[in-house]
């Protein structure tokens, strides 16, 4: 019997909303049958700055117990899909900070033949959820991935409008994730897994 493809799902999330976008994705993960981490990356943020934010701080205190990433999940990992809101259109610095540090693993060749996926959120509409997908997959070129996106491979797509990720704009935190969010994060998470396994099984051969 072949072996579960393995799928890290690692993020960052300041007050829930890409939390939950990380929720829906490991769900569909396990249910398309991959053994599934679930990791957040490191706060960087001083506690005054998240004291001053109630759903910050409500948010830190919620998932205290989920374990942080670390570079030894990437090696773990068949598949490896990164979630993280966007920062002035880029990458929340949490998540790039956390990336800096697979260096070792990248001079090894260790990241290589992966499948890499994303997905985002923002606080407004056009606040860069493309540009940050597009980001993170210049990171997996650089260490010889295989992205995979939702695309418009299925219908719903053609709602969510995204090809390059899941993606949410929450009004600055005050809606939360729905159902056509929460459907394309899974359809990226099944995606993911299904050509995962795939190459794993090519590789293998």
């Amino acid at each position: 019997m072949a072996a579960q493809t393995k799928v890290a799902v690692i993020y960052y999330s300041a007050t829930g909303i890409t939390y939950q976008m990380a929720q829906a994705v490991c769900e569909a993960a396990g249910d398309a049958g991959a053994d599934v981490r679930l990791r957040k990356v490191r706060e960087l943020a001083p506690d005054e700055a998240i004291r001053s934010n109630s759903g910050w701080q409500a948010h830190h205190l919620e998932t205290q117990d989920v374990p942080e990433a670390m570079v030894d999940d990437l090696a773990w990992a068949d598949v490896v899909i990164f979630g993280a809101p966007t920062r002035y259109g880029m990458v929340a610095a949490q998540l790039k900070q956390f990336i800096d540090t697979t260096g070792p693993l990248w001079a090894q060749g260790a990241l290589a033949n992966k499948v890499y996926s994303a997905f985002t959120s923002t606080a407004t509409s056009h606040g860069g959820q493309e540009t940050t997908l597009t980001s993170l997959f210049t990171v997996f070129y650089h260490w010889g991935g295989v992205v995979v996106t939702p695309g418009y491979t299925d219908t719903s797509q053609f709602i969510a409008g995204n090809p390059y990720g899941a993606s949410h704009t929450s009004n600055n935190g005050e809606i939360v994730p729905d159902a056509v969010a929460l459907g394309a994060a899974a359809l990226t998470a099944r995606r993911a897994v299904q050509i995962g396994t795939a190459l794993k099984k090519g590789l293998a051969g």
